[in-house]
């Protein structure tokens, strides 16, 4: 066995385990590094992975797989970027563990991350939401457990790691009503919820069975909704609403996009943003600078309070046809 895997293996159980306490997430986003770096490196050099040392994984290695991130996978900068975190973590950890190796560990740590184009966040207007909103088949167990959702998502913009992880406790709907998540960064907070999600969830959860420790939102066979049914739920039910609503079409709908939605109608509703990026669970309130960006009316508020400078746009004459001529040749 190589230096390589009693230092990798260490990493999970020591560093993130023990010392960091890492949630669930972030230990299975750090595996899934490690299992595309590590095959990576097989295809490229023919060494199994108990087999691969650190000096394997040297820059060159890791920015030719950076490379295959974006090149092959089609993954976006942040993607990227986020794999190489992952990547500097371990190496990290690594420095202590294995000093002989300094010099190519530090040649790792010296790769920067890739700048990226902050691209507009993207919601849904009102309209929008309603249409989305009514896409469900309310006839049906699983169109009111989507209407449930979604409806629950536009009003709280909880994640969906969070959405996903509500239990029926979770929602308490007697007096001042809220849902509780525990969120990123191993946070708890409770999000006060909307008469109308509390009419719509007092439905809805009497077909759930007694269990108080059941999901909120759970699969046919009672267990709960992964990622990806999230999006295709959501990515179903956008489809049809572009029959009401032709302007969904032009947007990405995604469980995100629902979270900005929530974010943007407080902004409209005057809510400032550090009570939002409380409400969003936001670790830094500047991260909810982004809303602002977004928000075209606030834009137009300033504007309209600037005072134009006193200019006219002048007038087009024609030059004498004469000059003109003598211009053309």
């Amino acid at each position: 066995m190589s230096d390589l895997a009693p230092i990798l293996q260490a990493f999970f159980t020591d560093r993130l385990a023990r010392q960091k306490k890492a949630s669930p997430n972030t230990v299975t986003a750090y595996r899934d590094t490690c299992r595309l770096l590590l095959a990576f490196a097989q295809a490229k050099i023919g060494k199994t992975p108990s087999k691969l040392s650190l000096t394997d994984l040297d820059a060159t290695m890791i920015g030719a797989f950076l490379q295959h991130l974006e090149a092959d996978r089609g993954n976006s900068s942040a993607t990227r970027n986020a794999r190489l975190a992952a990547i500097h973590s371990l190496f990290s950890y690594a420095a202590s563990r294995a000093p002989e190796h300094a010099v190519v560990i530090s040649q790792v740590l010296a790769i920067p991350p890739r700048r990226r184009e902050r691209a507009i966040v993207s919601y849904l207007t009102s309209g929008e939401t309603d249409a989305l909103l009514a896409a469900p088949d309310r006839k049906t167990w699983h169109g009111r457990r989507d209407h449930a959702l979604l409806l629950l998502a536009v009003q709280t913009g909880l994640r969906v790691s969070e959405l996903t992880a509500l239990t029926c406790q979770d929602a308490h709907l007697g007096p001042g009503p809220h849902v509780r998540c525990h969120g990123k960064g191993r946070k708890d907070r409770a999000t006060p919820l909307t008469s109308q999600v509390v009419r719509v969830l007092r439905t809805w959860v009497p077909e759930l069975g007694p269990a108080p420790g059941g999901p909120l939102f759970p699969t046919t066979a009672g267990g709960r909704l992964s990622r990806d049914a999230v999006e295709r739920l959501v990515a179903k039910h956008a489809a049809t609403a572009e029959a009401a609503c032709p302007s969904i079409k032009e947007k990405n709908v995604t469980p995100h996009t629902l979270r900005h939605t929530a974010a943007m109608s407080l902004l409209h509703a005057g809510v400032d943003t550090s009570v939002i990026a409380l409400w969003l669970g936001h670790e830094d309130a500047e991260t909810t600078q982004i809303y602002l960006h977004a928000d075209m009316t606030i834009k137009e508020q300033a504007l309209a309070r600037v005072q134009p400078p006193d200019t006219s746009p002048g007038r087009y004459r024609p030059p004498d046809s004469l000059l003109a001529f003598l211009d053309n040749l």
